[in-house]
């Protein structure tokens, strides 16, 4: 009972902020919400190399490998429970991933996936913000669902994907 007096009396007060301060009022409301990471895309040189990693020595599950030709990619993904992997590597000459493999010869991150509930409001409002969007409309992304890019020079360096919910 000694620790537990000591704990009822050292419990800290907590405080409310008036609604007058309320943080909320300085953001503005959105068309659109933020959700969770989808995935991480690694691009890849050697693809059933980089599927054995994670399957053989790491244990984890891994999917089959699918062509994306309009994306100009052969995708893979590893189950982590909490998102994903995306192994990426080159399908056909003008594929992104074959740019990027020339000046990354060992492969590397490449893009983070963010979900979002509304991608066209997305789209919209991200105009608004001056952020650049690498097409004029959404693609069919791996899983079937409309995606977007973002530029990396309007995203501190990193391409963002976005993935309709």
């Amino acid at each position: 009972s000694g620790l537990l007096t000591r704990l009822q009396t050292s419990a800290p007060t907590i405080r409310t902020l008036p609604s007058s301060n309320s943080f909320s009022q300085n953001i503005p409301s959105s068309l659109w919400k933020l959700g969770r990471l989808n995935h991480v895309a690694i691009a890849v040189p050697d693809l059933e190399k980089a599927q054995s990693l994670y399957k053989d020595v790491l244990g984890a599950q891994v999917s089959e490998t699918v062509a994306l030709p309009e994306h100009g990619v052969y995708t893979i993904f590893v189950e982590l429970g909490n998102t994903k992997l995306e192994l990426l590597h080159p399908l056909g000459e003008k594929s992104p991933i074959a740019s990027f493999l020339q000046k990354n010869k060992t492969g590397g991150m490449h893009h983070i996936c963010i979900e979002v509930d509304d991608i066209k409001a997305a789209m919209t409002e991200l105009k608004k913000k001056k952020i650049r969007i690498l097409s004029e409309e959404p693609k069919i992304g791996a899983h079937g669902k409309p995606v977007i890019f973002l530029h990396p020079k309007d995203c501190h360096g990193v391409l963002v994907e976005l993935e309709q919910a």
